[in-house]
C-alpha cells in the first residue's frame, strides 16, 4: 500500500491543477463561439469525462504514464474567433471536423508528420498570437474592476514565486470568494447538476477552413506533439499512433454536447510522469489513471463552476485564464523568435494572428499561418553556388555547400544541426501506427 500512496496522491494533484488551472478558459472560448450557460457547461463536463477515461484506458493498456487534456491552446483559439457564422451548431460542427483530423493523424503518420513539418517559428508564433488577447486581460481587469482584479493577481504572484504549481489554482479561489461576495443573494439560482445538452452539427467551408482546421494545428502542435515530448524526456516510448487515435475518437464522442478537443497534456504531463509521481518509472501510469479518473469526476462540478463564472464579470474569469497561459505565451514567444532566419515571418504570423480579422468568414489564426509561412518561402536564403575554379583548397565555407562535397551541407562550428540533419520539432521520435 506504501508504494501506491505516491502515485495516487501525484495523480489527484494532476487532476486538480489541471481542471482548475485552465477551465475558466475552456468556459471563454465555447461562449466565444456561441454556447450558452447551458451548453458551455455541457462543454465542459464531456470533456472532463472524455479526458478521464481516455487516461485511464491508456495507462492502464500500455502501462505509460500519458495524461491527457482538453485542449487549452484551443480554448484560447475559439476566444480568439469569436461568433461563428452560423453561430453554436457550426463551431460543433468544426470540433467533429477537428476531431476526425486527430483520428486520421493516429491512422496516417504521414498527417502527423505533415503537421510536425509546419515550421516551428511559424506554428509557435500563430500560437503567441492565440494566447495574446487573453494574456493582456489581467491588466483590462485590473483596470475594469480593480477591487475584484487585484487580490487575484497579487495573489498569483506570491504564490508563483514560491508555490508556482498552486498559483492558478489560488487565483481563482480568490476569484470565486470575490463572487461570492460581490453578488449576495444569487446563490438560490446555481445549478449544482452536471448538465448535458447535445446539438445537432453543421458544416460550413469557412468554420472548417477558419476553426476546424486550426484547432487540429494548435492541438497537434502546443499539445500532442509536446506532450509525447515530455514522456520521451522522462524514458518512455509512448504510441503516438494509439494516442492519437483514442484522444481523437474521444473528441469525436465530446462534439455534439460541446466539448471543442481532447489531447495528451503537455503542461500536466509532468506532474504525472516525473520522479515526483514515484521512484520507479514503471509505477508511474497508476499516477495517470488517477489523474484521469479525478477530472471525470472533477466533470460532474462542470454545472456549477460555469454557475460562478457567470456570476462574475467576464473582464475577471478572462483575467483568471490570462494568468494561467502567461507560461504558454512566454515560451511560444521565446520558440518563435529563436532562429534569426525565420525571426520576421514568425513576427508576421504573430502580428496577423494577434489581430484577429476576419476574411471571407475565416479566423486570422488560419491567415496569420498562411502569411508566415509565405514569408517563408519568398525570402528563403538560397544556397550559396558551388566554389569555382579558383577556390584552389577546394574548401567552401562553413553552413555551405561545397565543390568537393557534392551537395553536401557542413554545418557551421556550434550549429545545432552537428550531425547534418536538421532536427524538427517532434526530434525524430518513433511513431507507432
Amino acid at each position: 500500500m506504501a508504494g501506491l500512496t505516491q502515485p495516487l496522491v501525484a495523480g489527484v494533484v494532476t487532476a486538480l491543477v489541471g481542471f482548475a488551472s485552465s477551465f475558466t478558459v475552456v468556459l471563454a472560448g465555447l461562449k466565444a463561439v456561441g454556447a450558452t450557460d447551458a451548453q458551455a457547461a455541457s462543454g465542459l463536463l464531456v470533456l472532463c469525462v472524455g479526458s478521464g477515461l481516455t487516461a485511464a484506458w491508456l495507462g492502464l493498456r500500455h502501462r505509460i504514464p500519458i495524461s491527457v487534456a482538453w485542449s487549452t491552446p484551443g480554448a484560447a483559439l475559439l476566444v480568439a474567433t469569436g461568433p461563428v457564422p452560423g453561430g453554436w451548431p457550426v463551431a460543433v460542427g468544426a470540433f467533429l471536423v477537428s476531431g476526425a483530423l486527430i483520428v486520421a493523424a493516429g491512422l496516417f503518420p504521414a498527417l502527423s508528420r505533415a503537421v510536425e513539418a509546419i515550421p516551428r517559428p511559424v506554428a509557435a508564433a500563430m500560437l503567441a498570437g492565440v494566447l495574446l488577447p487573453l494574456c493582456t486581460a489581467p491588466v483590462r481587469a485590473l483596470v475594469e474592476v480593480p477591487a475584484l482584479a487585484a487580490p487575484v493577481v497579487l495573489t498569483w504572484v506570491v504564490l508563483h514565486r514560491y508555490a508556482r504549481r498552486w498559483a492558478v489554482p489560488a487565483a481563482l479561489a480568490v476569484a470565486v470568494v470575490a463572487i461570492a461576495l460581490t453578488a449576495p443573494g444569487t446563490g438560490g439560482g446555481l445549478r449544482v447538476w452536471p448538465i448535458f445538452e447535445v446539438t445537432a452539427p453543421a458544416l460550413t467551408v469557412p468554420a472548417v477552413v477558419g476553426l476546424a482546421l486550426p484547432l487540429f494545428l494548435v492541438t497537434m502542435a502546443a499539445q500532442n506533439v509536446p506532450g509525447m515530448a515530455v514522456l520521451v524526456g522522462y524514458g518512455y516510448r509512448p504510441p503516438f499512433g494509439a494516442a492519437l487515435r483514442a484522444t481523437g475518437l474521444a473528441s469525436l464522442a465530446a462534439a455534439p454536447a460541446g466539448g471543442h478537443a481532447v489531447n495528451l497534456a503537455a503542461i500536466s504531463a509532468a506532474l504525472a510522469a516525473g520522479p515526483d509521481a514515484h521512484p520507479d518509472p514503471d509505477r508511474r501510469w497508476i499516477a495517470s489513471v488517477t489523474a484521469g479518473a479525478g477530472l471525470a469526476l472533477l466533470g460532474l462540478g462542470a454545472g456549477l463552476a460555469t454557475a460562478l463564472v457567470a456570476l462574475s464579470p467576464p473582464v475577471l474569469i478572462e483575467a483568471v485564464a490570462g494568468l494561467a497561459l502567461l507560461a504558454a505565451l512566454a515560451t511560444a514567444i521565446s520558440s518563435a523568435v529563436a532562429e534569426p532566419d525565420s525571426r520576421e515571418a514568425a513576427v508576421v504570423t504573430f502580428v496577423v494572428t494577434a489581430a484577429g480579422v476576419t476574411l471571407l468568414g475565416v479566423g486570422g489564426a488560419f491567415w496569420g499561418l498562411l502569411a508566415g509561412w509565405l514569408m517563408l518561402l519568398l525570402f528563403r536564403r538560397r544556397p550559396a553556388p558551388p566554389a569555382g575554379p579558383d577556390d584552389s583548397d577546394g574548401a567552401g565555407t562553413p553552413g555551405q555547400t561545397t565543390a568537393s562535397g557534392a551537395g553536401v551541407v557542413q554545418p557551421a562550428a556550434g550549429s545545432d544541426a552537428s550531425d547534418g540533419v536538421v532536427t524538427p520539432p517532434q526530434g525524430g521520435r518513433r511513431r507507432e501506427r
